[in-house]
């Protein structure tokens, strides 16, 4: 073994844990039964070393990476690794030429890993795809983000896409006690004693990132002081220490995010205070911009409630400044009280149609003229103010439009007084004669 060689042993028993115990082939897989199980088609194609173009998806530790490692390590083909996040136009350039390489000499498919493959601009995607659909290369990309919306839809139809989910507990729990008896990747050479409570408590708080109750282990493991005769006890109060605040997978600009704050909207527009309120908190614990949850605020307020409790809006933009005002911490609290007060509050979008009516007519309707009485001076124009109840029936839209309704008040709240105040006012002032 030369000193390079020793090196790189080195580097791997100083490894995280996590990254120490990833599984080397099929036989040490968990999780993922849906598309790794036994006899299932990517099961099978990796076993038969045929494996074609595919995304992997999914949060993070739910083992991307680790399955396109089993792959590279289940073939008989040249097998490339590359992360977005660091590679150019150059590294994929070099990776096809070696792929064509491979084939023309030895007869050898290439497989390239790419991982975060959504870091990719277009170009860089567009130059994998020539080489993908000839068979050059076996492409296998991992993200985080939806591939149907972050990934070349030319790439995506060349490929098989695959979903991964957060673990289970219990799957989660396997890899923690195999780390615990693993002697020769774990920590199997330390005398640890982990309580049963303590490693579901782990398992628990680490939200299907088996990475994140792997790395926790580890710490726990390495910061307790052992016992006078040296055995480690990891208990809960061990447990809690080494993660004590539960890991939530919220890309800010990916699919969890936009499904994370789509839940927000449908609890507050379907009057349930707990879940929205449940939202609210899910999304400043992980780190969202306040500023853009009070926005989202205001709009439901207009967009659901509207004229059925019209104090919706004032209560939401004074959460809006207030927020923008004091900042958070306590900004959580007016935005609390804005998310309780719409979600509890009588409903109305019939705003919401009434623009989204009226926009359609500006669109799609040419208006030769505007009514002359209404145009400045306004000639013929009765001024409401001279007549009983300061209301006279007139025709204030073009003659294209004559006697379209777009606002149509609910009975709901505030807005059933509307409707009613307006029902009378039509009543007493028919429609003109022509």
């Amino acid at each position: 073994m030369d000193i390079f060689e020793e090196n790189r042993e080195n580097h791997k028993k100083t490894a995280p844990l996590a990254a120490r115990m990833r599984p080397a082939s099929l036989d040490e897989w968990v999780g993922q039964s849906h598309i790794i199980g036994k006899n299932t088609l990517l099961y099978r194609a990796i076993r038969a070393d045929r494996v074609a173009s595919l995304v992997l998806y999914g949060p993070p530790g739910t083992g991307k990476t680790t399955l396109a490692r089993i792959i590279a390590g289940a073939t008989d083909g040249v097998f490339v690794q590359i992360n977005a996040t660091a590679a150019g136009i150059k590294d994929i350039q070099r990776a096809i030429s070696d792929g064509k390489t491979a084939l023309e000499l030895y007869a050898k498919r290439t497989i390239l890993f790419i991982d975060e493959i959504h870091r990719f601009n277009k170009a860089q995607q567009d130059a994998l795809l020539p080489f993908v659909e000839d068979g050059t290369l076996i492409l296998i990309g991992a993200t985080t983000e939806n591939p149907y919306f972050e990934v070349n839809k030319a790439l995506v139809s060349r490929s098989m896409i695959f979903e991964l989910f957060p673990l289970a507990q219990d799957e989660i729990l396997v890899l923690l006690q195999r780390a615990l008896a693993d002697k020769d990747k774990g920590l199997g050479n330390l005398r640890i004693t982990a309580h049963p409570d303590a490693l579901a408590f782990l398992a628990e708080r680490a939200n299907g990132d088996a990475r994140t109750a792997l790395n926790a282990l580890e710490l726990a493991a390495l910061t307790t002081e052992p016992q006078p005769g040296g055995e480690i006890i990891l208990d809960l109060e061990v447990a809690a220490a080494c993660i004590q605040k539960r890991t939530l997978f919220f890309d800010k600009n990916g699919d969890n995010h936009y499904d994370t704050i789509s839940a927000f909207i449908k609890s507050m527009r379907g009057s349930d205070p707990d879940a929205a309120l449940y939202y609210l908190a899910r999304m400043l614990y992980a780190g969202e911009d306040p500023k853009f949850i009070a926005r989202r605020i205001v709009i439901c307020a207009a967009e659901d409630v509207g004229n059925a409790d019209p104090h919706a809006l004032l209560v939401a933009t004074a959460a809006a400044q207030a927020v923008e005002f004091i900042g958070l911490p306590e900004g959580r609290i007016p935005l609390a009280q804005a998310v309780l007060y719409i979600a509890c509050a009588p409903k109305s979008n019939a705003a919401y149609t009434a623009i989204g009516e009226a926009l359609q007519d500006v669109e799609n309707i040419q208006i030769k003229a505007l009514p002359p009485y209404l145009r400045d001076p306004g000639k013929g124009y009765q001024y409401a103010h001279d007549f009983p109840g300061h209301y006279v029936r007139q025709q204030y839209l073009p003659d294209e439009l004559k006697g379209r309704q777009y606002y149509r008040p609910t009975e709901n709240g505030v807005e059933k007084k509307i409707k009613e105040s307006l029902e009378a006012l039509r009543a007493k002032c028919p429609p003109p004669t022509a």
